[in-house]
């Protein structure tokens, strides 16, 4: 079986990644994290016009897909990004609305960047909720329109990740909505990003050690760096194919084990980043630390990695 992307597919991951080099998305991040969304809506746009948001939305509702693979392949370059907003939760959104009447009237903002959209979580809290015009309250009755409750932000340990507790209004959208078929697709997508977050960090700590000196040579010259570095490239390196393969199958199961290990490679990542930059890591103003949160983050988001464990030994993989 040859399982490599396609020349599209890599000329894809190429332009987005040609877009979000010249977006400067640190500021972006930190100018999210105050909640200030000008010029994360602003790059949000500019994706949906690269055809990102519409790979989870059907054709015949103004998307491109639902193309799993191809929304693989774009949310690992908006994690090697850190790109802000609820990125994996819109993807949910589109598959949650199904039914005709709530899909003909979200789902073409949605691939258009239109409009946002987050996701309730068990216990209630959505990320973005403040900056989403579609919130969605998933129930055992069905799925809801809910409204973000005025109080304060609660934030996440990625500054970019703002969580809002959502309530329902008690306008039904669905009474069958299909909440594990979303999960799996937020997990993908979760993955994905870890898995990008992952290769950025990796990227910026061999720069460092490349120029940073120690009795006067670079430190990447040292074998206990340079072991460390190693076991971080092999495990990001076995998650990849694990990701793309969950896209192929959509198998929750798989997606589960996708995810578990992208984001344990990406946060064993994080954790050698930061032990390899020394105390210059912990400083918020240092740009690591946007992706170094966001590892960690992505590590529980849509399945805690025991949760995903049981759900990939259930399976018998």
């Amino acid at each position: 079986m040859r399982f490599l992307l396609d020349a599209e597919q890599r000329a894809f991951a190429g332009a987005l990644h040609a877009m979000l080099s010249a977006a400067d998305t640190p500021a972006v991040i930190r100018a999210w994290g105050r909640g200030d969304h000008t010029r994360g809506r602003a790059l949000w746009s500019r994706l949906a016009e690269a055809g990102v948001f519409g790979l989870a939305v059907p054709r015949k509702y103004g998307g491109l897909g639902p193309l799993p693979v191809d929304l693989a392949v774009a949310f690992v370059e908006l994690g090697r990004h850190a790109v802000p907003g609820p990125l994996a939760e819109t993807v949910g959104a589109a598959v949650l609305l199904e039914e005709p009447a709530p899909a003909r009237r979200f789902l073409p903002g949605l691939a258009a960047g239109a409009v946002l959209a987050t996701v309730a979580a068990p216990g209630g809290y959505a990320v973005d909720g403040d900056a989403a015009g579609l919130r969605l309250c998933p129930a055992p009755d069905g799925l809801y329109l809910a409204t973000a409750d005025p109080g304060p932000v609660r934030r996440s340990l990625d500054p970019a990740r703002r969580l809002t507790r959502l309530t329902p209004t008690g306008e039904p959208l669905g009474r069958d909505a299909p909440y594990d078929r979303a999960l799996t697709w937020m997990r993908l997508a979760t993955a994905a990003q870890a898995l990008g977050a992952g290769l950025a960090l990796l990227d910026r700590t061999v720069a460092h050690v490349r120029r940073r000196t120690q009795f006067g040579v670079p430190i990447g010259s040292f074998q206990a760096v340079g072991h460390r570095l190693a076991d971080a490239k092999t495990a990001l390196e076995f998650a990849r194919p694990l990701v793309f393969g969950a896209a192929l199958s959509l198998r929750p199961a798989e997606v589960a084990a996708a995810k578990l290990t992208a984001c344990e490679a990406a946060y064993r990542t994080a954790r050698t980043a930061l032990h390899l930059h020394g105390a210059i890591g912990y400083t918020a103003e240092y740009d690591l630390s946007l992706w170094l949160t966001k590892a960690r983050a992505l590590r529980s988001a849509w399945g805690t990695p025991q949760e995903c464990r049981d759900l990939v030994l259930a399976a018998g993989l």
